[in-house]
Parts: structure tokens; sequence; C-alpha cells
């Protein structure tokens, strides 16, 4: 089954990567860590509720899966390789690895878990 979806990066959230699924029901928006996906790329990576891995498709294409989990239930997403890989390079093309604290507005930050 194809479900509709997007990836997102922000630099205002230079730590974590958005995907947003598009349901009948309404948009789901799944946030982890962008480094996740970096080892994903390349070996198994991930604990708790999100887990990224290298893998063959049935066609032997390689691509990346992401399986997510929910007291919902679960949901094993399958990118092809090279389009993540594009979408990860402009991620670390806007905010490179190591240095996303220098992206961090803490003043923004600190005002908004005053006000929560």
């Amino acid at each position: 089954m194809t479900l509709p979806g997007e990836l997102g990066y922000t630099s205002v959230d230079p730590y974590a990567v958005t995907t947003t699924f598009r349901t009948a029901g309404g948009d789901v928006v799944w946030t982890f860590a962008r480094d996740l996906m970096v080892r994903g790329l390349t070996t198994p990576a991930g604990d708790g509720d999100v887990h990224v891995w290298p893998c063959l498709d049935a066609e032997g294409q390689a691509v990346v899966i992401i399986e997510l989990h929910s007291p919902d239930g679960e949901l094993l997403v399958q990118v092809a390789t090279k389009d993540l890989y594009r979408f990860v390079n402009r991620t670390l093309a806007a905010v490179p690895l190591g240095t996303e604290g220098e992206h961090l507005d803490l003043d923004m930050l600190i005002g908004q878990l005053m006000a929560a």
C-alpha cells in the first residue's frame, strides 16, 4: 500500500527531521533525530519508537526502512535510498553535523518552556 508522505527539516529544530503522512483522518507527523536517519542510511540504527536500516526491496533496489511504533500500532515505511540520501544531504548542507547548537535560539526555547 502506498501512503502519501513527505520528509521535512528546518534549522529552527536542527537536531530533528519530520515525516508527515497524509491519511483520511488527517496528517500524522513523526519527529525524530536527524542523526538516527543519517546512521540508518548505512547501518541499522535506533531504539524505542523509531528504527531505521538499509535494505533491498523485492526488486533488489536499495531502500531504507523506517519503522515507527506507537501505542496505536506500527508502520514500516520504505524509502528509495537515493531519495533519502538527497534529503539528508540537503539537511547537512543547511546545518552540518556538529553545528546544530549554533542554530538553536535558546531565548526562544526558554520562552516556550516558561509559557507552558
